[in-house]
């Protein structure tokens, strides 16, 4: 069980608890600051003093004062209005990640919400009451406002939710899990739902499967090495290590500790004198990839740990403070770097699936089959990742460069941050899909020329992927296969 204390949460523990349902507690820091942080507010309520977000209204609306009598009917009203978000509803980790992260920066201490507010939430997460989010409808700025409204509605028994794996009445959905739900008070209704949070969740879902796709990148990319007789020289590492770029410097020792041992690679001269850039310059493209991604890491990190809602409380200071911690261009553009990065993964995967399919190109049966004509063999697997690739070149423009206003111009930029968010996904997709094709073709391409040593690594690979995935002598239905390609980056 992991504790929660609102400033030492990773990506990996967010993935776990997201991702496998591992189980949280509120430690007695995070249970001490949010007391403090709520005695505050009532300290502020109690004395009529106007705050922002506790007793005016919101946005536009931010100068109008609320009367004490009213305060929990503004809160609800916040949440019901804004609860509604429009497309696809969110995957059950997703929601899970929004759930935690949430609870995180609540945990922080300058948010003013209730101990019980927290603990429900907490409660949710244990015991698998998932709210309905719908995927779209945040413009990334005044924090994710229609996503978390819809988290929070399940929390007063509003909405719908899922609960062990049936969709109904979050109201009905919290009694089968025996959690009460919540009226909310003074300032609770904003601080859940001003903050980065959704987008933060994908963030640190799509940042783990961007990590893994890298490190498969090279596993496909060595495989393919050896099933085109690639030449051993551009690796060396005095090549890379004059150009002091990081991750291209770590990918040609990957790719070399792959192949150790391999009697598939050549020298330069042995067959040829170069080998064409998709083969030649994969740690001068996954490298950079690679750097791309250590850079995000550290921008979710401390994203997953700040607290981004408005305004802010500072007891200690004796200070209430409107600012714009929930602008989301951090995150919007750290995940556009990575859209890019994950693009060109799969954007040179594809041109090296060319190289083991196109006869012109290599030394193998056209379209890798051993009977051309009347067996098509790999060509529509081709096409495929072609599609996808060109796909991920229109999901890869970036979205943080948009903006639209909006709260009557009151919030005039806008980080459309988890737009960015959803369009990385759907590159991570298409991807592995990628990598997929690549690992079954260059597999059936060794096949036809048996007899050599894989190397140490891409043997692993190869043993791997040959488990579910066999030669294929005669056209078969392919799409299974590809997907046991898939599944190999995606499990392992």
């Amino acid at each position: 069980m992991y504790q929660i204390t609102g400033n030492n949460l990773s990506i990996h523990q967010v993935v776990a608890i997201a991702r496998n349902n591992e189980a949280v507690t509120l430690s007695q820091q995070a249970i001490d600051n949010i007391k403090k942080s709520r005695n505050y507010v009532e300290k502020i309520v109690n004395e009529n003093r106007v705050c922002y977000g506790i007793n005016t209204g919101f946005g536009k609306f931010s100068d109008i004062v609320i009367s004490k009598d009213e305060l929990s009917t503004l809160q609800r009203n916040l949440i019901i209005s804004h609860a509604c978000g429009t497309g696809e509803n969110f995957e059950e980790e997703i929601v899970r990640g929004i759930m935690l992260l949430r609870v995180n920066a609540l945990s922080a201490g300058f948010s003013g919400v209730r101990l019980e507010t927290v603990q429900t939430l907490v409660e949710m997460l244990n015991k698998g009451v998932h709210p309905v989010i719908p995927s779209k409808g945040s413009l990334g700025a005044s924090g994710d406002l229609a996503p978390l409204s819809h988290m929070v509605l399940t929390l007063i028994g509003e909405g719908e939710a899922i609960y062990k794996n049936k969709k109904m009445s979050s109201k009905e959905a919290m009694n089968l899990a025996g959690i009460a739900t919540i009226e909310l008070q003074a300032k609770e209704g904003l601080a859940l739902i001003n903050g980065t949070q959704a987008m933060c969740a994908i963030a640190c879902l799509a940042w783990f499967d961007a990590e893994k796709i890298s490190q498969w990148a090279d596993k496909a990319g060595a495989l393919t090495m050896e099933a085109l007789n690639g030449i051993r020289d551009a690796f060396n590492p005095l090549v890379h290590q004059i150009r002091r770029q990081k991750g291209q410097m770590e990918t040609a020792k990957n790719i070399l500790e792959l192949l150790e041992g391999s009697e598939r690679i050549t020298n330069q001269g042995e067959l040829r004198v170069q080998d064409a850039y998709t083969l030649r310059c994969i740690p001068q493209v996954h490298g950079p990839g690679k750097d791309t991604l250590a850079d995000a890491k550290i921008k979710i990190e401390n994203e997953i740990n700040a607290v981004t809602d408005n305004p802010l409380i500072f007891p200690d200071e004796d200070l209430v403070i409107s600012g714009g911690n929930f602008h989301g261009q951090v995150l919007a553009l750290n995940m556009d770097f990575m859209a890019i990065a994950v693009a060109e993964f799969a954007n040179i995967s594809e041109r090296r699936i060319e190289r083991l399919v196109n006869p012109a190109l290599s030394n193998l049966p056209a379209f890798l089959t051993p009977n051309g004509g009347l067996n098509s063999g790999f060509m529509i697997a081709q096409y495929v990742a072609a599609a996808l690739v060109s796909e991920n070149k229109i999901y890869a423009h970036p979205a943080s460069v948009d903006s639209i206003p909006s709260s009557a111009n009151q919030e005039d930029h806008v980080s459309m941050g988890l737009t960015a968010g959803l369009k990385l996904r759907e590159i991570i997709k298409n991807t592995q899909a990628v990598l997929g094709i690549e690992l079954v073709c260059a597999a059936q391409a060794i096949d036809l020329k048996p007899g050599k040593k894989l190397g140490k690594g891409t043997n692993w690979v190869y043993t791997k992927l040959r488990e579910n995935v066999p030669f294929i002598a005669e056209d078969v239905y392919l799409k299974p296969l590809l997907d046991q390609g898939k599944d190999l980056i995606i499990k392992n």
